[in-house]
């Protein structure tokens, strides 16, 4: 079999949900995905799986064994190499016809340009440092590039409840309130509930927070302390799991995708 008639056969199912169209439009995108992690890892796998043409993944954090219970890398064999090293291999094995750029870097003030002056097709924003992704987001708009921002995955026990809407729509998301904060106050985004015009993925679900004694608990308050420094890490903080960070991040990959592809694409 060639290898034209190899991809065709690896995508005919996306070309029966997008059409012939959708497909080729897939194929001719190039996505950039910021931080592979428990939600991006996720984002990734979707986007080669749908015949995405070409993706920048862009991380700095190696792979730990502490990721195993959310992150797509974390498997023997893997633990102290780059995340994007290692989804770079599994998306080559994927889609070996994908074009993927890995980037050990973090996206910062002092990355941005270089890292968005590809002019990517669509951004996914997966990082959790609230100061960045502000920043990502608002130079995507300057650049006129399409993103879709994840908020908190960590904490949530019910991947049903993950929902894709306008940023200014997130509830019970805290990260994403600030977010929404520095993006009005320092990049001048629309005030008073208006849209921001940015997609995100986020659930209304309550955080679970966990306990010093091992146990967990339904409120910051009775958390105590510890919940003051609660963060998604290697260490100490929220709890996750795969089939909520999974979730997030094939809602962004569907985002992406429909946007891409067309929703009836003939």
């Amino acid at each position: 079999m060639g290898g034209n008639e190899t991809q065709s056969e690896r995508f005919r199912g996306i070309a029966r949900l997008y059409g012939e169209a959708g497909l080729r439009a897939l194929g001719q995108a190039h996505v950039c995905v910021v931080g592979v992690g428990g939600v991006g890892s996720w984002t990734v796998e979707a986007l080669a799986r749908s015949g995405v043409g070409a993706l920048t993944l862009v991380d700095l954090d190696e792979v730990c064994v502490t990721n195993v219970n959310r992150q797509l890398p974390a498997l023997d064999g893997g633990f102290g190499k780059f995340k994007v090293a290692e989804l770079s291999k599994r998306v080559a094995a994927i889609n070996p016809d994908c074009q993927v750029q890995a980037r050990t870097e973090f996206f910062s003030s002092k990355t941005s340009v270089a890292i968005l002056s590809d002019g990517f097709d669509f951004v996914v924003d997966a990082i959790d440092n609230v100061a960045n992704k502000a920043l990502l987001i608002a130079d995507c708009r300057e650049r006129d590039i399409p993103v879709i921002t994840s908020g908190a995955a960590g904490g949530r026990r019910d991947g049903t409840r993950a929902e894709v809407d306008d940023l200014a729509k997130s509830t019970n998301d805290p990260l994403l309130a600030k977010v929404r904060t520095q993006l009005r106050r320092e990049h001048g985004f629309p005030r008073d509930g208006k849209k921001m015009r940015v997609m995100c993925v986020f659930s209304p679900e309550p955080a679970v927070y966990p306990k010093t004694d091992g146990t967990v608990c339904a409120s910051r308050r009775e958390a105590g302390e510890l919940a003051t420094s609660l963060k998604l890490n290697c260490e100490w903080g929220f709890g996750a799991a795969t089939f909520v960070t999974g979730a997030f991040g094939f809602a962004a990959a569907g985002e992406v995708v429909r946007r891409l592809a067309g929703e009836f694409s003939t």
